[in-house]
């Protein structure tokens, strides 16, 4: 029924222990009130008899009832030389009965004290019963408790059952959402993290058939073309410098094809940094550092970087690695869109979210109904294999990120690549001058 490290199992053990403890103070507490209640009655009931006796009055006033008539009475005059007498009652046993006895003074001159026992047997027979039946009582309710948190403990780990039902009858090929109305509150927040997750799976399993898919496209094509201008060469006998000509082609379908398995090779490469360790590391020291390196790629090419970062340092855990890969992937895709005397501009900025980095460009734009993440996807007419975007939305995943591409609405025509970064495990560094 419970496995080796159960919470439910844990969860009924202490429960029963601490409802044990409860059971037995309250109960014991509960007890000795009721005793000493009825003994304090019993001893006030002889203090007043002694008093009575001692005055001179009659034993019983007209306005007193007792349970117990005069016949369990024995009242004695007794001497005694000690003056000092504790006039307290006392209980003592004889033959299965019980008495309570009372010392009180009479006659100090003559050392005369009246000793009055009384049988309440009926009363000890009566404690007897009522501790039997809060044993019974105890008894009872601790089953009660049991079998509450029996069913309490099933209707708290039921939610988690259902869960894995759910999550155990999906693979990779059928896969869909939980409805998280259905949960307990307390379990949404769970809910909302494994939505999450299919959807990182579904968007994985989905650019993995594209993937494929389109790998075996784009390699088939130049092995075709390969293949068609070898069978063209060989058709008739031809210069060496035709030959020569014919072979500079080919090599130069077989770069094409290098390009596209080494793109994929990163791909395998991104993984691995997936797994690395996450470092402490300063997001505006990384950014500068990546805008001097290509402020130098754009001037060269006839074309402006500009910078802006606020705010001045800000501290986030994650791999070092598919950072630059995102980054460096935005200002290249905008240095090679961006026409010549044009600018772009790599900025940063703090929102409720968290650090907003963003590469902003005066390119052509982009197609909106164009899936960009998605491999092999080109767009214009500048060369390159389509895989960028796509490694790094798979980076911009395993950082938790988010990234987006818009058309600027400035009345610029250009892009807006967009990384953002979440917050929770990033801070702001105040940097003093």
């Amino acid at each position: 029924m419970f496995s080796k490290r159960s919470i439910r199992k844990d969860f009924l053990i202490q429960l029963m222990i601490s409802t044990l403890a409860l059971i037995f103070a309250f109960s014991s507490i509960l007890y000795f009130f009721i005793e000493k209640s009825i003994y304090d009655e019993k001893h006030t009931e002889l203090l007043q008899y002694a008093k009575n006796i001692s005055n001179n009055q009659s034993l019983f006033q007209q306005d007193e009832m007792y349970n117990e008539n005069s016949f369990s009475l024995n009242i004695e005059i007794i001497y005694l030389k000690k003056e000092d007498i504790d006039i307290s009652g006392y209980e003592r046993t004889l033959q299965n009965r019980t008495y309570l006895t009372l010392i009180y003074p009479f006659n100090l001159k003559n050392n005369a004290y009246l000793k009055i026992t009384k049988d309440i047997s009926s009363t000890k027979y009566l404690l007897d019963k009522i501790l039997k039946y809060i044993f019974l009582i105890n008894i009872a309710g601790f089953l009660i408790i049991v079998i509450y948190a029996t069913a309490l403990s099933k209707m708290l780990v039921r939610p988690i059952k259902q869960l894995s039902a759910k999550l155990s009858n999906m693979n990779e090929h059928l896969m869909k959402p939980i409805n998280t109305t259905s949960l307990p509150k307390e379990f949404e927040p769970l809910g909302e993290i494994l939505n999450h997750l299919i959807a990182r799976i579904q968007n994985f399993v989905k650019y993995q058939k594209e993937l494929f898919i389109g790998t075996a496209h784009e390699l088939k094509t130049p092995l075709a073309v390969i293949k068609l201008k070898n069978q063209v060469t060989l058709i008739k006998e031809r210069s060496p410098q035709e030959y020569i000509d014919a072979l500079k082609k080919t090599n130069k379908t077989i770069d094409e094809m290098n390009v596209i398995v080494s793109n994929i090779l990163n791909i395998g490469r991104q993984e691995g940094a997936q797994l690395e360790k996450p470092t402490q590391v300063d997001i505006i020291s990384i950014l500068k550092q990546k805008a001097d390196d290509f402020k130098l790629l754009a001037a060269n090419e006839g074309k402006e970087l500009e910078m802006s970062f606020e705010p001045n340092a800000f501290m986030a855990m994650l791999q070092v690695s598919l950072l630059n890969q995102i980054i460096q992937n935005f200002l290249q895709n905008a240095l090679k869109f961006t026409p010549k005397d044009k600018t772009v501009i790599l900025q940063s900025s703090q929102d409720d979210y968290g650090l907003l980095i963003e590469v902003i460009d005066e390119g052509c734009g982009i197609d909106d109904s164009v899936d960009l993440f998605a491999p092999f996807v080109r767009q214009g007419d500048r060369q390159g294999v389509g895989l960028g975007l796509f490694l790094a939305q798979s980076a911009a995943d395993a950082l938790g990120a988010k990234i987006k591409i818009t058309n600027r609405e400035d009345g610029i025509d250009g892009t807006i690549a967009s990384l953002q970064l979440n917050s929770k495990l990033s801070c702001i560094i105040p940097r003093y001058k």
